[in-house]
């Protein structure tokens, strides 16, 4: 067990699912976008501006849900199988309870996008599309719950196939609704709204058809019983997954606040950063879901009471990690204005988008670390570090000094874009090097954990 070479394989098992499912993710909100722009700009910024509302908030809600995965994983690795079904029960609750609070914060977001001065097309297309996609919501969450308990067996196969059965749905659903086929009004960028809300059910539906048949959920048969909700437990998984929650609102947020800060130079800036970081949140994937796949494996081993090869998975992802942002940073250095045509063809754009992706090789370094190093933690329950070291890393360090050298001259004349992607690599440099502090430091105090319904 103590193979470093056994350990990689295994985090290349279970990661590469995941990363494939994070693609077919992906490929939905571009399709999304681009079959929305094929009816007019208008349609388009309505799908963005309501996906500028809904992510958020969805987010928060799953990072909740995020931390019930390494538990599970904790339960499978001491051959407990039978205490994973009541434990997802409670996290199905915390769900519904999210699901509602987010379906309510978008039933009232015709309030938001009036202060937000909005055309009026553009105002009516954003809550349509939000009215159609808070339906989807509870679906959305429900299936993240079942998402969890998979990974947490170390089986993430159906989450490949389950990204596949929406991107199946997604197509036919937004040709159906955008464009009025089969009966069906033609809803403009609306539509994609209502389409995104049948994706998500036809996933949960999906998943739900693979466990009642899979032989590989019999263990932890997750239809067999009803279960009551547990106040204390509820409670307590709370508390673990509301670090991860605010942790992933303070990433969401810091980019979404530096678009909006970079519009006033102008609208090829924003062009050419939404470039540069489209492309890395490409390949963020990889990290990611190896980072995933850590936290699986070292929940895991501590449920075996094996933290020597707990510890093993952490340095062997994170070697895996930094060894594939090598590898990416070079193709990004080397093709990078190839990569930013491909998006746009106006030589300003370019020319700011390719010398961004440079930073961005630096950037892919850091993150590959912060994620996996992150990831781990999770697989050790501790999560609570990942609120402080976020806040700290992305608003304290990255955005006070990306603003700075953005638009002051306190330090170097303003740099514009260039001075808020030295803050990104400033943030995410801080954020690595503290995760990994933090899991050293977890590492050697508490080399075991038991979780206690």
């Amino acid at each position: 067990m103590l193979n470093v070479g056994f350990q990689a394989k295994k985090l290349i098992q279970l990661a590469l699912p995941v990363l494939i499912a994070q693609v077919t993710q992906t490929m939905m909100g571009f399709i999304d976008t681009l079959m929305a722009g094929r009816v007019s700009a208008v349609d388009m910024a309505a799908v963005a501006v309501g996906t500028s509302l809904w992510l958020p908030a969805l987010l928060f809600v799953q990072g909740l849900l995020m931390a019930f995965t390494p538990v599970f994983s904790q339960l499978h690795g001491a051959d407990d199988e039978a205490s994973i079904r009541p434990l997802a029960y409670q996290a199905a609750y915390i769900a519904i309870i999210g699901a509602f609070a987010v379906m309510l914060f978008l039933g009232l977001s015709s309030e938001i996008l009036t202060r937000m001065d909005l055309e009026t097309d553009l105002r009516q297309l954003s809550e349509g599309y939000l009215f159609g996609f808070l339906w989807g919501v509870p679906a959305f969450v429900m299936y993240q719950v079942l998402r969890g308990m998979s990974e947490g067996i170390s089986y993430t196969l159906p989450t490949m196939v389950i990204g596949f059965v929406g991107l199946a749905v997604n197509i036919p659903a937004n040709y159906i609704f955008i464009y009025g086929h089969f009966g069906m009004p033609a809803m403009g960028g609306a539509g994609c709204g209502v389409a995104t809300a049948l994706v998500f059910w036809a996933m949960l539906i999906a998943m739900l058809i693979y466990m009642a048949f899979h032989k590989k959920f019999a263990l932890v048969s997750p239809f067999k019983a009803f279960e009551q909700p547990k106040i204390s437990t509820m409670w307590r998984m709370t508390k673990l997954g509301f670090p991860i929650a605010m942790a992933l609102f303070f990433e969401v947020s810091l980019f979404a606040i530096i678009a909006l800060l970079l519009a006033p130079l102008g609208a090829n800036v924003v062009a050419g950063h939404q470039i540069a970081l489209n492309f890395s949140s490409i390949v963020f994937m990889l990290p990611l879901s190896i980072g995933l796949a850590v936290s699986i494996r070292i929940g895991y081993y501590l449920g075996r009471e094996k933290a020597d090869v707990a510890a093993l998975v952490a340095k062997v992802g994170l070697g895996l990690a930094l060894f594939l942002a090598s590898i990416t940073a070079v193709i990004t250095v080397v093709f990078r204005v190839e990569i930013a045509r491909l998006y746009n063809t106006d030589p300003n754009v370019v020319a700011l988008a390719s010398s961004l992706m440079l930073m961005a090789a630096l950037y892919q370094l850091s993150d590959s670390v912060q994620v996996v190093a992150a990831g781990a933690l999770r697989g050790y329950k501790d999560t609570r570090s990942a609120f402080y070291i976020t806040l700290i890393s992305y608003w304290a360090i990255g955005m006070t000094l990306g603003y700075t050298l953005a638009y002051t001259d306190w330090l170097v004349p303003a740099m514009g874009a260039h001075g808020f992607w030295t803050g990104l690599i400033a943030g995410l440099t801080t954020a690595a090097a503290l995760f990994a502090i933090r899991l050293r430091y977890i590492q050697k105090t508490a080399p075991s954990f038991h979780f206690v319904q």
